[in-house]
């Protein structure tokens, strides 16, 4: 199996992956039940993909790297982010608003302790560099020079390499950033005075009008510079917009596939707009 066939089962496992935990989350009534399952489900994910590395050759050490710094780390990393999470919630304190508030604070300062101890290679992988990749993401290559994990000599070293983990790390802490804020948010003060009624906002166009907007944004990175997957994105809109998008997935493929124009929804946004500073402009 060549490194492009293998990199081609990593996406259809993650995408089955995203689907498994997309089914789970609507179906789940208990949020431990559910982070659980999606812990066991990724569990397995990870575990396929030590199979195949342990019977793959890399074409080459580009290839390799691609593996450890793109596709591993977002398995793991969404390990790390619900194994974190349950952990979290099964300790919150029997306390009112002000207590809950200091305990995700809290946790919250220790994400900003990584990100300090971690300062130098954040930055390198947020920048997208690579002079150091040979280093950092091929196996049996890391240098005593850098900074390292100091538990390092645990990892498998035919399935790790020196910084993989830490970037999965950055990517789970990213999502665990947003998950923490928005329960110091719900357990802080209201954001609207009691007296001014809150009125949610409803999505009245067609679903599939919704995900291809959502599709479009994400591709062009509006959300969290980039960061955030698209499953976060979907969940965000369906709770912000109390709706239920269903196999999104799905539809999105039925909208690559449509005959005429794809873009429909987005080329109708662009003409309503057009139109409307035309008509502003008489």
């Amino acid at each position: 199996m060549n490194s492009k066939l293998l990199f081609k089962k990593c996406d259809l496992l993650w995408d089955q992956l995203t689907e498994k935990t997309e089914l789970l989350r609507r179906d789940a009534h208990d949020f431990f039940y559910f982070a659980e399952c999606v812990l066991a489900e990724t569990d397995s994910a990870v575990r396929q993909l030590k199979r195949w590395i342990a019977a793959h050759e890399f074409d080459c050490w580009q290839a390799e790297v691609s593996f450890f710094r793109e596709i591993k780390p977002k398995f793991v990393a969404q390990f790390i982010y619900y194994t974190k999470i349950l952990s979290l919630e099964a300790s919150v304190p029997f306390a009112g608003g002000g207590e809950l508030k200091k305990y995700y604070e809290k946790e919250l300062t220790a994400l900003e302790y990584f990100s300090s101890e971690n300062h130098d290679f954040i930055n390198y992988y947020r920048r997208r560099a690579t002079y150091l990749d040979l280093k950092y993401f091929v196996r049996y290559r890391y240098d005593m020079k850098v900074k390292l994990a100091p538990d390092l000599h645990s990892y498998d070293e035919r399935f790790s390499t020196s910084h993989d983990i830490t970037v999965a790390h950055i990517l789970a802490n990213a999502q665990l950033e947003t998950y923490l804020k928005e329960k110091i948010s719900e357990s802080g003060k209201p954001l609207l005075p009691e007296t001014v009624p809150y009125k949610p906002l409803h999505w009245t166009a067609s679903k599939t009008a919704l995900i291809e907007l959502l599709v479009a944004l994400h591709h062009t990175k509006c959300f969290s510079g980039g960061r955030a997957d698209l499953a976060e994105v979907m969940r965000w809109a369906e709770r912000s917009l109390d709706t239920d998008l269903g196999n999104y997935h799905k539809t999105i493929g039925e909208i690559r596939n449509r005959k005429a124009e794809r873009t429909k929804f987005t080329k109708t946004l662009n003409d309503s707009l057009n139109q409307l500073f035309d008509d502003l402009d008489l």
